[in-house]
C-alpha cells in the first residue's frame, strides 16, 4: 500500500499558468475514425494512446511497436491540447469508431483528456495512466501541479501569446528547450531530448486551467504507472491521485518521459489492463 504525505503547497510559481486561467476556452473540431480503422474481430482490445502537452504522438513509438509485436490493434490519437472538453471529444470522436473494447492510455495532460474522453464511452473498458494526471471534477491540470512541492514547470514554462479562431486571446505555453532534457527527460539521451525539444506542441492556458469534468476512473478499471523521479508530475502527487482512484499501481524509476525512457514498462502495464477486458 502506497503512503502520501500531508499535502503541501507548491513554493514553485506558476503564475504564467495563473494569467491564463482567466481566459475563455473555445471549442476543438473533433477527429475522427471510421470503424474500418482498426481490427475489429480481433481477439484482443484496441489500445489508444493520448499523448500530453509538450509531446506528440511519435513519444508512443517504442510502446507503439511492442504492443503491436504482441498482437494489439492500436491507434495514437493527435491530442489537441486546446482544452479539456474540446480535447476530449476529439478523442471521444475517435473512440466511437472502434469497433470492440478499447483500452484508453494516457500520459501527463493526456491523464485528463482520457478521464473525460471515457465518461459514457461504453467501449473503453480499462484506463491507464503513464506519469500522468487524474483530475477529479472540478480541478485543473495547473491546480492539481501545484498541491505537491517538486514540479519545476511553473520555471520552465515559455508563453507565446495566440489569437483564437474566434479572436480570443490565449497562450501556447513551451517548455524552454534549453531547460527540457532535465525537465521533462533526464534519462533519455541528450540527442534524443534535443529532438523532443524541438517537435513539442505546446497546451493552451485555456487546457492547463480548465476543471475537468466528471472523470471515468470512477467507474472505469484503472491502473497507474508512477515515475519516481518525474519533475513534471512528482511521485508524491501521482500516488495521491493514483489511489484516490483505486487504481492499481506500479512504480519506476522514471522521468516523466516514461513513454520514451520505458516502453517496455509502460507496454508491460497496458497489456496487464489489457487481460482483464473480456
Amino acid at each position: 500500500m502506497y503512503r502520501h504525505s500531508r499535502l503541501r503547497r507548491a513554493r514553485t510559481p506558476l503564475t504564467l499558468l495563473a494569467t491564463a486561467a482567466a481566459l475563455v476556452a473555445t471549442s476543438v473540431g473533433p477527429a475522427s475514425a471510421s470503424k474500418g480503422t482498426t481490427a475489429s474481430k480481433s481477439a484482443k482490445p484496441t489500445v489508444v494512446l493520448v499523448h500530453g502537452a509538450f509531446a506528440d504522438s511519435s513519444s508512443w513509438n517504442g510502446v507503439i511497436n511492442q504492443l503491436k509485436e504482441d498482437g494489439y490493434p492500436v491507434l495514437a490519437a493527435a491530442n489537441p491540447l486546446r482544452s479539456v472538453s474540446g480535447d476530449a471529444a476529439a478523442v471521444k470522436s475517435l473512440l466511437a469508431g472502434i469497433d470492440g473494447p478499447v483500452v484508453l492510455v494516457g500520459h501527463s495532460y493526456g491523464g485528463a483528456v482520457i478521464s473525460n474522453a471515457a465518461r459514457g464511452a461504453d467501449n473503453v473498458k480499462a484506463l491507464v495512466y503513464a506519469d500522468a494526471f487524474l483530475p477529479d471534477k472540478g480541478e485543473s491540470v495547473n491546480e492539481l501541479a501545484s498541491r505537491f512541492e517538486g514540479s519545476v514547470i511553473g520555471d520552465v514554462l515559455r508563453p507565446v501569446p495566440i489569437t483564437k479562431p474566434d479572436g480570443s486571446k490565449d497562450f501556447d505555453f513551451y517548455i524552454d528547450q534549453s531547460k527540457f532534457h532535465q525537465a521533462f527527460g533526464a534519462d533519455v539521451s541528450a540527442k534524443t531530448a534535443g529532438l523532443m525539444a524541438v517537435t513539442q506542441r505546446p497546451g493552451t492556458g485555456t487546457a492547463l486551467n480548465e476543471p475537468s469534468g466528471e472523470p471515468a476512473w470512477k467507474t472505469i478499471p484503472s491502473w497507474a504507472l508512477v515515475g519516481s523521479n518525474d519533475r513534471i508530475i512528482p511521485r508524491e502527487l501521482q500516488v495521491f491521485m493514483a489511489e484516490r482512484a483505486n487504481a492499481h499501481i506500479e512504480e519506476i524509476r522514471s522521468s516523466h518521459a516514461v513513454s520514451v525512457s520505458h516502453p517496455e514498462a509502460v507496454t508491460r502495464i497496458i497489456e496487464k489492463a489489457a487481460r482483464t477486458v473480456g
